[in-house]
């Protein structure tokens, strides 16, 4: 394969997030590092040292409090700036963090603590009658408590007076790459959730990637910050890069804080992306100015052929409402229509597509300035390879990753951990080709495959993307039913009204360009949205 061009050849492969930490912090010095409203919905900026002095506080704390070092630390709580110092104080003291999924329901989290054999558990205020729970359960460990909304002040008061005092313990933890830095428990949707084991050097090692692969600036970021995805695009690539950003309050106010901030860019999943293009549109249409924006792309498509690039003029109103300086959106986490990714180039804003997966830390291949096709989900990062296992006559297979960024194992599961790997490969359990180029196409997930009477195997995922593509279509899932392929469809009936008695031709249109096995034997509409995960994807099994 190709070797790629990085974007940032200059970024260094980091060992530890311990270093990405510290060199982060001596580079960011005084520079702007984080914006974020504070619990009385007061804005607050803190700079690189800011943050180090109030991590170096907490951390010591811990320590004071018995957390010494391989510890496991969970946290359980909403985006806001205490979570972030928590998670960095955690990693940098060389304790191992357990992030967790706060929209999930107590059983569920008290499971995976009861699993971990946790021996700390960070909480915000919203869920102290959930703690108060975990103490009443005699199955859970014993677990030193901490409320950061209500206490967070003490606790950097109680660190600050041992720093003050010639405590320098914490800073002078040494942290190896091969250290355990986080259990991360996958979300569990269809079997029991695992605990993938992150090393330092599994996580330093793909923020590296990432960085020298996309240039950046300030941003915005909403991810949930259990998810490693967020880890990425925003808590370590903030010390790489030298760049601030500000932590949303709210996945609601995404439009208000694109035009306050005013970001270069930002992460986020397709639904994010889709809901921006989408309301591109229904803003023309409501306002009559629909034809003058068709007229608009007709123009900067055709100067775009001739090499005269006027999209950020021609489209300045678009760019102007989402803050005026966005330029890039990477997009990760769930499979992203290519009309999405074309629309907003057309626009003047990049939107590049990526895969990932928490066993990898977890970013496996992303589209980049300079490389990218519409439609994949790009080449690999420079920590790891893929390949296709078995591929049929259309390069179809299933997907195997090996690289720095590869997860140790599942926590406590040997079993499991034996499964997921084919020698040095990790078995990803996703489908897809890779072309010519080097380009990843997805194609689904090996066990969402519908497997026909004839033997025929056949990828919902396929199917969805074009369905996808009908205008009116919001959302689609596709699986089999007594025998037959099933299309179930959410429709865009605000916008199209006729869209019901239109989706039966486009579906007979869809199959008469099929192979015949792949064609659509039944089809739904549903009354409202499907049920989605905590990540925002449609519940596969959400009719099981």
């Amino acid at each position: 394969m190709k070797k790629i061009k990085s974007a940032r050849p200059e970024v260094p492969t980091y060992k530890t997030i311990k270093e990405i930490v510290v060199v982060g912090t001596q580079k960011g010095g005084d520079k702007k590092q984080y914006m974020f409203l504070d619990k009385n919905k007061n804005e607050c900026t803190r700079t690189f040292n800011d943050t180090w002095n109030e991590m170096n506080a907490l951390g010591t704390c811990f320590k004071l409090r018995g957390l010494d070092g391989k510890k496991k630390i969970a946290i359980i709580g909403e985006n806001c700036y205490e979570w972030m110092v928590a998670y960095y104080a955690t990693l940098v003291g060389g304790n191992i963090t357990v992030p967790m999924d706060c929209k999930l329901p107590a059983e569920d989290l008290a499971d995976q603590l009861i699993r971990c054999d946790c021996d700390a558990l960070i909480i915000t205020s919203k869920f102290i009658e959930m703690a108060e729970g975990f103490k009443a359960d005699p199955a859970m460990p014993e677990m030193v408590y901490f409320n950061i909304s209500d206490n967070y002040e003490d606790y950097l008061k109680e660190g600050q007076a041992a720093l003050d005092a010639g405590d320098t313990s914490f800073a002078d933890i040494e942290v190896k790459p091969d250290d355990l830095a986080c259990i991360a428990y996958t979300s569990g949707t269809t079997a029991k959730s695992k605990g993938v084991m992150l090393t330092h050097f599994n996580i330093a090692s793909n923020c590296s990637s990432a960085c020298r692969a996309h240039t950046g600036g300030h941003a915005i970021g909403f991810l949930p910050l259990n998810h490693t995805y967020a880890w990425v695009s925003a808590l370590f690539s903030s010390y790489i890069l030298s760049q601030w950003g500000y932590l949303c309050d709210s996945i609601g106010s995404i439009q208000s804080d694109l035009k306050k901030i005013q970001p270069y860019n930002f992460s986020g999943v397709p639904l994010v992306v889709e809901t921006i293009y989408d309301r591109i549109w229904k803003t023309a249409r409501r306002t009559g100015r629909e034809d003058i924006l068709k007229k608009g792309l007709k123009i900067s498509n055709f100067l775009m052929k001739l090499g005269i690039d006027r999209r950020r003029k021609i489209f300045k109103t678009i760019i102007d409402n989402l803050g005026g300086n966005l330029n890039m959106i990477v997009c990760g986490g769930a499979n992203l229509d290519p009309k999405y990714e074309k629309g907003m180039h057309d626009f003047g804003i990049e939107v590049y597509n990526g895969y990932g997966m928490t066993e990898c830390s977890p970013g496996i291949t992303c589209n980049r300035p300079g490389k990218r096709k519409f439609g994949s989900v790009g080449v690999p990062l420079d920590c790891c390879e893929i390949k296709i296992n078995n591929p049929d006559e259309d390069g179809v297979g299933e997907i195997y990753v090996r690289g720095t960024n590869v997860m140790a194992g599942y926590y406590n599961e040997p079993e499991a951990t034996a499964a997921a790997f084919d020698g040095e490969w990790l078995i990803t359990g996703d489908h897809g080709r890779i072309d010519e180029d080097g380009f990843l196409f997805m194609v689904g997930r090996k066990k969402n495959l519908i497997v026909l009477s004839n033997g025929k195997n056949v990828s919902p995922e396929e199917l969805e993307d074009k369905l996808y593509r009908i205008d009116y279509v919001k959302e689609v899932l596709v699986y089999e039913e007594d025998g037959r392929i099933v299309a179930e469809f959410f429709l865009n009936e605000e916008d199209y009204p006729d869209a019901r008695s239109r989706i039966k031709g486009d579906v007979d249109n869809f199959n008469r360009e099929m192979p015949l096995f792949k064609n659509i034997g039944r089809f739904k509409v549903r009354d409202e949205e499907f049920p989605k995960t905590t990540t925002l994807k449609i519940a596969r099994n959400y009719n099981k």
